[in-house]
């Protein structure tokens, strides 16, 4: 009879505790790349950990026992799952792990405290979080370009499981895999670059070429045309400076001369020799 009351009792407490327990967990919040936007409302204290990581194993506990403060607090606590959501820890730059976040209304700050329940609380209930500087604007989760960075870290998940996928299911060895992504690489980079100059052409096209019309013999006409322009001009230049030689005169000379043999006349003595321009004769 004892033994059945014993047994009994046992059997109670252990349901108890297991409620307990999974009630913790329900306090537990779990996030991921679909639902993390919910952290930008309200206040939280989220955890970015991994199931492989004992230091993440040994916080587990204490998480699960903070979170039963959370409606005492009015604070919500969350998980990040980084083997389940790549994008979550490149969107945060978690590279330790367990990280620590407090959020309140979009603001991030990283927590740097003690990892035991006592100072979680007093994080909250202190206020403490105000001393911690918040995540620059540049860098925060919700900006564009963490959005970017996310998509890289998504990225680089997919090429690991298809690595890990060409070496296990298809025995190929690790150098032949990584010498498919390198030719990956190079044809994805060269189909990129071409893409490139296309829409620069697109946006700044190349100046089109003067027409250059060919002539008999393959003498272009245009070349023709602009030597005959550049010769011309020099002509018009050597008669305008024939006839300006030509225009100078001394004053004393006899404006029209019958013939070689005819004799200058004598220049005064107070009369100085001055060169003055003849009238130009009409065409």
């Amino acid at each position: 009879m004892a033994g059945s009351m014993a047994r009994k009792l046992f059997s109670l407490i252990l349901l108890i505790v297991v409620i307990a327990g999974g009630w913790c967990k329900q306090n537990v919040i779990q996030l991921d790349e679909d639902n993390w936007e919910e952290m930008l409302n309200n206040e939280w204290m989220v955890e970015f950990y991994a199931p492989w990581c004992p230091a993440c194993k040994a916080l587990q506990p204490v998480w699960e026992d903070f979170a039963s403060w959370s409606e005492d607090l009015d604070i919500r606590i969350g998980q990040v799952d980084v083997t389940t959501s790549p994008g979550l820890s490149g969107r945060f730059v978690v590279t330790a792990l367990p990280t620590i976040f407090h959020v309140l209304n979009g603001e991030f700050r990283q927590y740097r405290g003690a990892r035991d329940k006592d100072a979680f609380i007093s994080f909250i209930e202190e206020d403490k979080w105000k001393n911690v500087d918040p995540v620059p604007s540049w860098q925060s989760p919700a900006s564009i370009q963490m959005s970017i960075v996310s998509y890289f870290f998504k990225l680089s998940q997919v090429l690991r499981m298809v690595h890990n996928k060409l070496m296990e299911e298809y025995g190929l060895p690790t150098w032949g895999s990584y010498l498919i992504f390198a030719i990956a690489t190079i044809f994805i980079g060269a189909l990129f670059g071409l893409m490139l100059v296309c829409i620069i052409d697109l946006i700044y096209p190349p100046k089109p070429m003067e027409p250059r019309i060919a002539g008999k013999g393959g003498v272009m006409k245009r070349d023709l045309l602009d030597s005959k322009q550049r010769a011309g001009a020099g002509d018009e230049a050597e008669e305008e400076e024939e006839v300006s030689q030509e225009d100078l005169v001394d004053e004393g000379e006899p404006a029209s001369r019958s013939g070689s043999d005819a004799e200058p006349e004598p220049e005064g003595e107070g009369s100085p020799s001055v060169r003055k321009r003849r009238a130009r004769k009409a065409d």
